[in-house]
């Protein structure tokens, strides 16, 4: 995931004159908001404990579950905020393992300035930072009711409790009632007005507490390139190792054979003339043979209508060949560099090779498209669903090969099926399209 700070997307903007409807809305979101930071408020509570006898060493095995919990508050407020305000709140968490996580979250907690630490640091300062904000426009309602109530029964309520004020106006008499009475509808105004801004303004608050800042974004995003870079030497020797074993075990194997051939029959040539066709006929056989393996190791490396023709008819190409019934469609502009092109096409080809072996699909789509500065390619199949990149090196190969050129992969693909896989590449298009649509 992408570690830079998010930014505010367009969001359903409220009319210069919010109806009734959107004030109400905006309160029951603003009541959501608070309700979220009390129960930050009981968290933190908690949180304030382990945190305490952590160098002891005590509250060690009590840190899984403690983060789970952050991690579901947390996660309910990003998801907000990315529905009701457009703003995309960003987390890059460090690889954790399924079993025994308490020392190494008390290492991210020691250390700081992780995902973990930032989202720990939020639930503490949360219940006063966040549920004033979020609480604002109830308070200004309820203040509003109360100085209503004053204006009304001011002068009955001060001569029974001796005095008796609305905000910095005493109200002993009808005066000071009406304004008491004024003030409160102007602060009712004021809560309606508000309402609708309270969710953008939670929104951008939590964007600066859990988000990295500039230099963390920085150090997350040398870590990330570290380690893609390494992703990227380990695949480049394993493909350097399967060429090697593929020419070692096939073309190789064939020349020698070809050669050990042409030997016999330079030998038979005076002695047993008669036998020499039928060897050069073996070595032709041979040679046309390793010709053919050396072609198909060609097209595993850089297939020559991908170079020729482009991104777009070499996946034409894969879908002509796939045993399900494909449909393309294609819409790119240009031609994204070729490293980009490679990446995209070997994903598509191991998406495809994957469905046909194990999905039990029919059918199979493939959309293409450039948007935005990504390339963005879709692969749906009407198989039996259920992939799941975390239990199988196809589709984590394939979010190593794209992570290389900071892209991403996106799996849905639940039990009853259909599967539909997502990949963006960043991109830049250098040269007109070759193809049609």
């Amino acid at each position: 995931m992408d570690t830079t700070r998010g930014v505010a997307t367009a969001a359903r903007p409220w009319s210069t004159r919010p109806t009734w409807a959107e004030v109400h809305t905006a309160l029951r979101r603003s009541l959501v908001l608070f309700g979220l930071s009390l129960r930050a408020l009981a968290l933190g509570l908690w949180l304030s404990v382990v945190y305490t006898f952590l160098p002891t060493g005590l509250s060690v095995p009590l840190l899984p579950g403690s983060q789970r919990a952050v991690r579901r508050l947390v996660d309910r407020q990003r998801k907000l905020a990315a529905q009701w305000s457009g703003v995309s709140v960003p987390a890059r968490y460090p690889p954790l393992p399924d079993s025994g996580q308490g020392p190494e979250l008390h290492a991210l907690l020691a250390r700081r300035h992780n995902q973990v630490w930032r989202d720990w640091r939020f639930v503490v300062i949360d219940p006063l930072a966040g549920g004033v904000i979020a609480f604002v426009p109830t308070a200004l309602l309820l203040s509003s009711v109360w100085g209503l109530v004053t204006a009304f029964f001011g002068g009955q309520l001060s001569h029974a409790w001796g005095n008796i004020w609305y905000m910095f106006i005493p109200v002993s008499g009808p005066f000071t009632a009406v304004l008491a009475g004024l003030l409160a509808v102007a602060v009712a105004l004021v809560a309606l007005w508000d309402a609708p801004h309270t969710a953008p303004r939670h929104a951008r608050y939590l964007l600066r507490v859990l988000a990295p800042s500039a230099d963390e974004a920085m150090a997350e995003r040398i870590e990330h390139l570290t380690t893609t870079r390494s992703d990227a030497v380990d695949t480049q020797m394993a493909e350097i190792r399967r060429i090697e074993r593929d020419l070692h075990d096939g073309a190789q194997a064939r020349l020698v054979a070809m050669g050990m051939t042409l030997g016999a029959a330079e030998r038979l040539l005076k002695s047993d003339p008669d036998k020499v066709p039928a060897l050069l006929a073996e070595a032709r056989a041979s040679s046309s043979k390793a010709l053919d393996e050396l072609r198909d190791l060609v097209r595993g490396i850089h297939p020559p209508v991908l170079a020729d023709r482009g991104l777009g008819d070499a996946i034409r190409s894969l879908a002509h060949l796939c045993p399900l019934s494909t449909e393309v469609t294609i819409d790119l502009p240009g031609r994204p560099e070729p490293p980009v092109e490679s990446a995209a096409y070997f994903a598509v080809s191991e998406i495809l090779t994957n469905a046909a072996k194990h999905s039990g699909a029919a059918r199979a789509w493939i959309d293409v498209r450039y948007v935005g500065g990504m390339l963005r390619i879709d692969v749906t199949d009407d198989g039996r669903g259920g992939a799941d990149p975390s239990r199988g090196t196809g589709l984590q190969g394939v979010e190593r090969r794209l992570a290389t050129f900071d892209g991403v992969l996106a799996v849905s693909s639940p039990p009853a099926g259909p599967t539909l896989i997502t990949m963006e590449l960043p991109c830049a298009l250098s040269s007109p399209k070759t193809t049609s649509s």
